[in-house]
């Protein structure tokens, strides 16, 4: 029988416990996931505690909280704090979302649980190594490719064109749906993920672009679309309310129909 185990230096360790803040009645626990490639520790999960009465609502507030007061070392990616760029990405409560979107009230448990978005290379605690996820977007080439002459004022678009990109252009690529899919944790090397493939539809059905049969061609292969097997975990985390599974299909048969 093959016996299998972690790496020693992988074995999650009990981490620091915070103090809770003095004289506040209303508090909250988070349980934070910690990890430096400077120290050569194994990854930890440190505990804080929140003032709820000194905090704003969303989970990004009490992370900036605790940074700001309590341990300045924490580290995550954020800048918006309106759900549009897509930095503060990360698994709460055991689902990939944004922190700054996800109110403190939305989950459930009493304690707080926040790790990196999973099955990719940690830069630093709650900072993922998204690398290789960008390369793969501009794998795709997303950008107008034409081959008519430049208009002299812009590329025109009727109203009923342009609204068959709805629920497309509002991704904003912060990867919670790829890492949340099965499909792409064991082949993210090949397999492009829901996220990317969400995007190649979206230049492969805007009518203005004029490369429609080698973006298919870019993306025939038994990896890089096939390995979707409509799990659907995807159009569950992502929290812009889009569905990449659908727009994976919708490649699928345009795939078919120009064999036909």
């Amino acid at each position: 029988m093959v016996q299998l185990t972690l790496p020693k230096n992988s074995q999650m360790t009990e981490g620091k416990v915070w103090d809770k803040p003095a004289g506040a009645t209303n508090v909250r626990e988070f349980k934070i996931y910690r990890w430096s490639p400077d120290d050569g520790r194994n990854p930890r999960v440190d505990t804080f505690y929140v003032d709820l009465d000194d905090c704003g609502p969303m989970v990004l507030d009490a992370l900036i909280k605790i940074k700001n007061e309590v341990d300045p070392t924490l580290t995550f990616r954020r800048s918006c704090r309106e759900g549009i760029c897509g930095s503060c990405a990360m698994n709460i409560d055991g689902t990939n979302t944004l922190a700054c979107t996800r109110g403190m009230d939305e989950v459930k448990s009493e304690t707080v649980k926040i790790y990196p978005l999973p099955h990719m290379p940690v830069v630093k605690d709650l900072v993922p190594d998204l690398t290789r996820f960008y390369a793969q977007h501009r794998s795709i080439e997303p950008w107008l490719k034409t081959e008519s002459p430049a208009p002299e004022k812009e590329w025109r678009q009727s109203r009923e064109d342009r609204a068959k990109l709805d629920g497309l252009y509002e991704c904003i690529l912060c990867a919670c749906c790829s890492t949340s899919c099965p499909s792409y944790w064991w082949n993210g090397d090949r397999y492009l993920g829901p996220a990317i493939l969400l995007q190649a539809y979206r230049w492969l059905i805007d009518s203005r672009d004029e490369a429609t049969g080698e973006r298919l061609d870019n993306l025939e292969d038994p990896f890089r679309l096939y390995r979707c097997h409509t799990i659907m975990n995807c159009a569950h985390v992502c929290p812009k309310g889009l569905n990449p599974a659908k727009a994976i299909a919708e490649i699928k048969k345009m795939m078919v129909e120009r064999r036909v």
